[in-house]
């Protein structure tokens, strides 16, 4: 099972990446588990300047913007 981080304040763009992420690895079925981190000095910790953002297994792997289906997939097989 993959441990998913999203990164942000809560905003709408962190929501929506962390929905779109549990609905990728369902239809692929990939085991995950997604937690939503807005603790600034938790996010601060990946050294990310813009969120929403994305640390797999607590690596930092995406960053700035909601990724798109195909970026979320490729993140998942890796």
């Amino acid at each position: 099972m993959k441990k998913i981080e999203v990164l942000g304040t809560g905003c709408k763009k962190c929501v929506t990446t962390a929905e779109q992420i549990e609905a990728v690895a369902g239809e692929l079925g990939i085991k995950v588990e997604v937690e939503k981190v807005t603790d600034p000095a938790a996010i601060m910790g990946y050294q990310v300047m813009s969120t929403p953002a994305v640390a797999i297994d607590g690596k930092l792997v995406h960053s700035g913007s909601v990724p798109n289906r195909n970026k979320i997939e490729t993140l998942l097989k890796t």
